[in-house]
């Protein structure tokens, strides 16, 4: 798989909703509804800021050393952190991935992992968006192609937005009962998860958002009758972006993008990160909700964004 630049986007529409994906990542470029952004932007074919709604696979987040085991080998993957020694969000960010079909509303691409330095599993992985009345629906599947089984992982690096409205008037409110502690030097894993409930880290009731530093994985989503599970980002006046999962999707990584970190969002200053995941960080070592698929085996989950008022 070649790394390339490349301008392609792939225009999307239903009624008020407008999308535009990107071949590179297959990245949610741009999400709007009657005008007001959704989610953070770029401009085409330039690299996406902070890896800004790219899809992170075969593994999301980090893996400590580049190292883990399966099935009683080790393999070590190259180090993509060098600053932390971790390697991380997989290896398909960065490719242009191979267009599948597309209409007016909706696009389906796909990719082959392919084998690298640590990762000798052939693995194939297609994702299609689609707009509809209802706002964006991101369907994901991953195939093992090859003829032994493989661990897999997948995460979605999408940065939300309400229109215009600074990141600092608008609250946050997040369907998890769990956080799990990172090391803030490596962000890994340290411990156990832990209750959200009556911390710092409690947003199950929408929470002011001005000064709040996040770089944190979630879980133990609570999902609403529908069996989805809803995180809203909401501005003063009641509108709202909201983020939802389905049960294949049990944890999100929130981030904020803040100068005070030397990670500004181009443009925008602070900007927040909700990232979709299968698994947590380092989940290619904890085993945590990693996935393993059989020769031949399909797994495949669901997530979305819709505008609220």
């Amino acid at each position: 798989m070649a790394v390339m630049a490349d301008a392609q986007t792939y225009s999307l529409t239903s009624g008020k909703y407008r999308a535009d994906i990107a071949a590179v990542g297959a990245g949610l470029r741009v999400l709007e509804y009657d005008g007001a952004a959704l989610t953070e932007t770029w401009a085409a074919g330039s690299k996406p800021p902070l890896s800004a709604g790219l899809v992170l696979a075969p593994w999301p987040n980090r893996t400590a050393d580049g190292t883990f085991a399966f099935e009683g080998v080790e393999h070590r993957l190259e180090i993509s952190e060098p600053s932390r020694n971790n390697a991380s969000h997989g290896f398909v960010r960065r490719v242009a991935w191979t267009l599948v079909q597309h209409t007016d509303s909706r696009v389906e691409q796909s990719v082959d992992v392919g084998t690298h330095q640590g990762w000798p599993f052939s693995l194939t992985v297609t994702v299609v968006h689609e707009l509809s009345a209802d706002g964006l629906t991101v369907t994901a599947s991953a195939k093992n192609t090859g003829d032994s089984a493989a661990p897999y992982g997948m995460g979605f690096h999408t940065y939300v937005r309400v229109g215009d409205v600074p990141l600092d008037e608008c609250t946050l409110e997040l369907s998890a009962g769990t956080r799990l502690p990172l090391d803030p030097v490596r962000n890994l894993p340290v411990g156990n998860s832990v209750p959200t409930a009556d911390s710092e880290y409690d947003f199950r009731e929408p929470r002011a958002l001005q000064g709040v530093q996040l770089d944190t994985p979630f879980s133990a989503s609570l999902p609403d009758g529908d069996g989805r599970a809803n995180h809203v980002l909401r501005g003063p006046d009641g509108t709202a972006t909201v983020l939802w999962t389905d049960s294949s999707f049990g944890w999100v990584q929130v981030f904020t993008a803040d100068p005070a970190n030397d990670q500004a969002y181009p443009d925008r200053g602070r900007a927040l990160a909700i990232e979709p995941m299968t698994c947590p960080p380092d989940a290619l070592n904890s085993e945590i909700d990693l996935i393993v698929l059989e020769p031949g085996q399909t797994w495949s989950g669901t997530w979305g964004m819709r505008y609220e008022k």
